[in-house]
């Protein structure tokens, strides 16, 4: 059964994106949708501190516009700036240089187009990993119809059997009609492993550069959520 998983680009994700990715045969970034108003994962995300969870985001010019159209605000020298709050908070992990080194590479990129730099990113920290699947593009396919219509246009198009996705699902997806139409969705169960970390209590929610900074590439191990039938699921 082919496996497909269409999500959002997410700027340096959280491991629980990974962990689709690993379940995955084909991984989507969908990348021709709306991108969210007011606060979102396309953008930011949280590190750990000595002082508790902080914020690293991106600035974007604002607009009704789709991820894919959606560009950086270059009046401020974030990259840099991000760059340097990771080597602060980091300095006494285990695998700081190892991470750094990966997120140089990532911010180094020429490239004025959030989605591009979150594809980028993505891919070169699943590649890290040495996770094997292949990587599309919704925008390559330029599929219409409400959001379960066009998820299943997808899926159809590159030959799925299986769609398995995370738990924001749980409140759109039109899940009979993906039976009827002969897709079983799964969702990720995602187990939010504790791994080392630095300061405190553990925050299974921060990027994956965590992950990494902390145990390295033997953080494969923690990228290891199994899949739940939807129904399972939807009726614990």
């Amino acid at each position: 059964m082919k496996k497909i998983v269409i999500s959002q680009p997410m700027f340096l994700p959280w491991v629980g994106l990974f962990e689709q990715i690993k379940a995955a045969d084909v991984y989507v970034h969908y990348d021709d949708v709306q991108l969210p108003q007011g606060r979102s994962f396309m953008n930011r995300v949280q590190i750990k501190t000595p002082n508790g969870s902080q914020w690293l985001t991106a600035p974007v010019i604002r607009g009704e516009r789709l991820i894919k159209d959606t560009v950086f605000d270059h009046s401020q020298n974030w990259r840099d700036k991000q760059l340097r709050t990771l080597t602060h908070n980091y300095a006494k992990a285990p695998f700081v240089e190892e991470m750094l080194t990966l997120a140089e590479s990532i911010y180094s990129i020429e490239t004025n187009s959030l989605s591009e730099f979150n594809i980028y990113a993505i891919e070169k920290i699943a590649h890290y990993f040495e996770l094997d699947c292949i990587f599309e593009k919704s925008s390559n396919y330029n599929i219409q119809g409400s959001s379960s219509d066009k998820l299943l246009g997808l899926i159809f198009r590159l030959g799925g059997s299986v769609y398995i996705t995370g738990h924001g699902a749980r409140n759109y997806l039109d899940h009979e009609l993906f039976e009827k139409s002969g897709i079983r969705v799964e969702y990720i169960q995602y187990l939010r492993t504790p791994y080392p970390q630095l300061y405190e209590a553990f925050d299974p929610h921060v990027t994956i550069l965590d992950l990494i900074a902390n145990v390295g590439k033997s953080g494969i191990q923690w990228i290891n959520s199994p899949t739940r039938y939807w129904k399972e699921f939807i009726n614990e």
